[in-house]
């Protein structure tokens, strides 16, 4: 649970939300109140904000959301006649995943499309978590400061964020913007329910996919599924799918990074390379790394 405030760029009011999304607000005459953040708990909401308590409403929950400084209230089209007098406009809505995503987005100033996205999926959670560690280092050691979405030991650049996880899709929009504030060319995320919360990427394009998992290659097409399914990203023509070859076992090998660090490094360097990455470079910075052991 969370909350995501507008970039000094952006402006959205009650109005906008009406128009786009075809929502229903009561009373039409509070089209021009701006809102300022998007908070789905009562803890997160802080004046100007659009409250979107989501399952748990009552009416105890929107009256302390409206003392801490809600300037709307966003409630299922089932609540049109359970509200009375809420003190602040309403906004009757049923909200897609898809929506959420793109309100957090937008009201952030759409933060992932300035930065590259990378994704690592698998059903080991655990090799999950070492592909993202080493992936940051070796991004790292090429040159780029990156930040780390993953159950734990997020960071941006060298900060450790406090997130509560799994992450939602308004923390997830947090992260992007703080990443982006600090100057991170790149963020990479552990695609697992421990760490992302389903629907938290939606509207977010992934740039570079990274699976390897036991299971085979035959079970490429059904993570691909899953993984746009269960997260909402978006996976098209622009998201390179990178695997682990036998070029980059070998490159991993030479490197000589240690016990157990040959297939996650293996999986990075696919990584960076399908990023665009030229195998110059990377052998440059794996020579330099070695020699500095």
């Amino acid at each position: 649970m969370s909350a995501i405030s507008e970039t000094v760029s952006q402006r959205m009011t009650l109005g906008m939300l009406a128009d786009r999304y075809g929502y229903e607000l009561v009373p039409d005459f509070a089209r021009d109140v701006t809102i300022t953040s998007l908070a789905n708990d009562v803890e997160s909401v802080t004046p100007g904000a659009l409250f979107m308590p989501g399952t748990r409403i009552d009416k105890g929950r929107i009256a302390l959301a409206v003392r801490r400084g809600a300037y709307a209230v966003l409630l299922p089209t089932s609540m049109r006649n359970a509200v009375d007098d809420p003190q602040v406009p309403v906004v009757f809505a049923d909200p897609t995943p898809r929506q959420i995503g793109e309100l957090a987005s937008s009201i952030a100033g759409r933060p992932a499309e300035s930065i590259a996205v990378f994704a690592v999926a698998g059903s080991d959670v655990d090799a999950v978590r070492k592909d993202v560690d080493v992936l940051a280092q070796f991004l790292h050691m090429l040159g780029n400061p990156v930040g780390t979405v993953c159950e734990g030991d997020s960071q941006s650049l060298e900060r450790f964020l406090d997130l509560s996880y799994p992450v939602d899709a308004f923390a997830m929009q947090r992260v992007f913007s703080v990443c982006v504030e600090d100057g991170a060319a790149a963020i990479i995320i552990a695609l697992n329910n421990r760490s992302v919360a389903s629907g938290a990427l939606e509207a977010v394009g992934v740039d570079v996919l990274g699976y390897d998992d036991a299971a085979g290659d035959e079970h490429i097409d059904e993570m691909l599924a899953h993984v746009s399914e269960q997260y909402g990203c978006v996976l098209d023509a622009n998201t390179h799918l990178a695997q682990r070859g036998e070029e980059t076992d070998a490159m991993a090998e030479q490197a000589d990074f240690g016990e157990g660090e040959t297939r996650p490094l293996s999986l990075a360097i696919a990584m960076v390379l399908a990023a665009g990455v030229r195998k110059a470079n990377i052998r440059n910075a794996l020579r330099v790394s070695r020699e500095m052991r």
